[in-house]
């Protein structure tokens, strides 16, 4: 880049990362680690990619059921002294308390891109008829390494939560 200008390798560089984004790419979410699923998938949408998440009441978070269980309760319990719809929503599926682990990870706030991000992100509890013949990916560095009763699933909490399937 000499007196502003953008030479034309630079320029080539920038078009070489756009994606296909006819068809989304399909994350199954099955013994994930809520956080770190949720960072992988964030990243794949900021590059501009359509993002579908499945099995989402199958996502795992880290720590004891009852551990779980006693945060979820103590988050329901912030809201606003003057109406409820000034505090934070409370959101008791799976497939939306996800899109909302993802959206926080996004700049949903501050730019125009991180709304479009979000746009392109679909959550699913099980797997659609139209989205089970597509190849379906999985994140390994975001997979559980413990045993399964170190954590406890989405699914599992967000019934106890409130949530009636």
């Amino acid at each position: 880049m000499a007196n502003g200008r953008i030479n034309k390798s630079s320029r080539m560089a920038k078009q070489e990362t756009v994606v296909r984004t006819d068809r989304p790419i399909v994350v199954d979410a099955t013994d994930h680690i809520a956080g770190r699923l949720a960072s992988n998938v964030a990243k794949l949408l900021i590059q501009g990619n359509r993002v579908s998440v499945v099995n989402c009441e199958k996502i795992m978070m880290s720590g004891t059921r009852s551990n779980q269980i006693k945060e979820y309760r103590e988050f329901l319990e912030i809201n606003s002294i003057i109406n409820y719809k000034h505090g934070p929503v409370h959101y008791r599926r799976p497939d939306t308390v996800m899109a909302k682990m993802i959206r926080q990870m996004l700049p949903y706030d501050r730019k125009p891109s991180g709304k479009e991000a979000h746009q392109r992100l679909r959550t699913y509890i099980g797997s659609p008829k139209e989205i089970k013949s597509l190849e379906k990916i999985k994140f390994e560095k975001a997979m559980i390494r413990k045993t399964p009763s170190n954590y406890t699933a989405l699914g599992e909490l967000c019934r106890v939560i409130g949530w009636t399937e």
